[in-house]
């Protein structure tokens, strides 16, 4: 089963040439890297100790959770609500000042 972007394709076991298994990998290797080290600094990395870095078989690079209990995983779900709400009055505001620069450009030209 794959969805539209390969991300739940079989992993890969048995490795064909041509592949860019490797760069896929180092990418996923990077991506768990930085999770682990905010993991640490928020004392939550011993609920997610299967934490690592995969491939599938189209050469995507995957992180995975492994198994966590289940408030380990609201906790990680709250923590990603929290720093999109932290993150979008920032986002809406640097929109809306680029829509009103582009209204004075436009309007001035």
């Amino acid at each position: 089963m794959t969805d539209r972007r390969g991300v739940v394709a079989k992993r890969a076991e048995n490795l064909m040439p041509g592949v860019p298994y490797v760069r896929g990998w180092a990418q996923a290797r990077r991506g768990a890297d930085e999770l682990a080290a905010q993991l640490t600094a928020l004392g939550l990395e011993p609920d997610f100790p299967g934490l690592t870095a995969d491939v599938n078989v189209s050469g995507d690079g995957l992180v995975r959770l492994g198994v966590v209990r289940p408030d380990a995983a609201l906790i990680l779900a709250e923590l990603i609500v929290a720093g999109l709400a932290a993150d979008t009055p920032t986002h809406v505001e640097t929109l809306a000042q680029e829509a009103g620069s582009a209204r004075r450009n436009s309007t001035a030209a």
